[in-house]
């Protein structure tokens, strides 16, 4: 993992109770729930005048089905966490003002309402810190392999369409 890197493990994920990581990034895959606020709070030192942070749920449908009830990920954690350090890696190649980025995906089985992910994008302006974090969950989303599992009322399908980052263009990403 490149320097500066903090990856999040099963004890260490936006949370109340967890121990943030050192350096100015954070990111990994966990199986325990996610705290946007906590990401957002994380993301915020004296330096920042704006926090984006973005929460992705589980919703109760997907394109063409109704009645999606729940989801289940699963990563193959050494290679999404280093495929998501590329991604924050890329942010801030983009927009050298960031100052933190957290981007934290979470795996197993998750209810409608649950966060799936969450990123969070400290910046001295607004302009940085938005356009910052859409950039990184849309290529995070586009690029790091994981595999997601739908369940509706008639059945479930796993899934993947992770790419290499520099085969998404921004406008598809989004």
């Amino acid at each position: 993992m490149p320097p500066g890197i903090a990856a999040a493990v099963p004890a260490s994920h936006p949370s109340p109770d967890a121990a943030p990581p050192a350096g100015d990034t954070w990111v990994g895959i966990t199986a325990d729930p996610l705290d946007g606020a906590a990401a957002g709070r994380w993301a915020t030192t004296p330096d920042v005048g704006a926090v984006v942070t973005f929460c992705g749920t589980v919703r109760d449908h997907a394109p063409g089905r109704d009645g999606v009830t729940s989801l289940t990920y699963e990563a193959y954690e050494e290679a999404a966490v280093a495929r998501m350090a590329e991604v924050v890696a890329d942010v801030r190649r983009r927009w050298p003002d960031v100052r933190r980025v957290v981007a934290v995906h979470r795996t197993g089985h998750l209810e409608v309402g649950e966060s799936a992910v969450v990123v969070a994008v400290g910046a001295p302006h607004r302009g940085s810190a938005f356009a910052a974090a859409a950039h990184c969950i849309d290529t995070l989303k586009a690029t790091v392999p994981l595999w997601k599992k739908e369940t509706w009322a008639d059945g479930e399908e796993w899934g993947t369409d992770a790419t290499p980052i520099g085969a998404v263009a921004p406008e598809d990403a989004r």
